[in-house]
């Protein structure tokens, strides 16, 4: 569990980093969450104020491929997942988006894995 002052730096980077970032319908937000366990993105129109495409740790379809892996190694299938979504949609431009974690380790996997798919920050 993290201590209040690590919570209060937290919120005060998530604030700093949305404030410059705007999401549109062509060039969509790809917003991160990282719990404990999990791992969540999904790419947000915040023009219209929607959700475009989601991915996550919980996907049925990534279920049975993330058995016995390391989080980092999650963290890339389901940067593969998003990337593979959002080019069905006939998206390949995006806004990253970490949010209050720091670029580094299951956030940086999964933004590697994006853009090894095709997709362009």
């Amino acid at each position: 569990m993290a201590s209040k002052k690590t919570l209060k730096i937290r919120e005060k980077r998530e604030k700093r980093t949305r404030s410059k970032i705007v999401g549109t319908q062509e060039r969509p937000r790809l917003s991160v969450f990282r719990s404990d366990k999990h791992i969540y993105v999904q790419a947000v129109d915040d023009t219209q104020s929607t959700t475009l495409v989601t991915a996550s740790t919980l996907c049925k379809e990534l279920a049975k491929n993330i058995k016995n892996k390391k989080k980092v190694d999650v963290a890339k299938e389901v940067g593969k997942l998003i990337a593979e979504r959002l080019k069905a949609r006939g998206i390949d431009k995006i806004v990253f988006d970490r949010g209050r974690f720091l670029y580094h380790g299951r956030v940086k996997a999964l933004a590697d894995a994006a853009r090894e798919k095709g997709l362009k920050f």
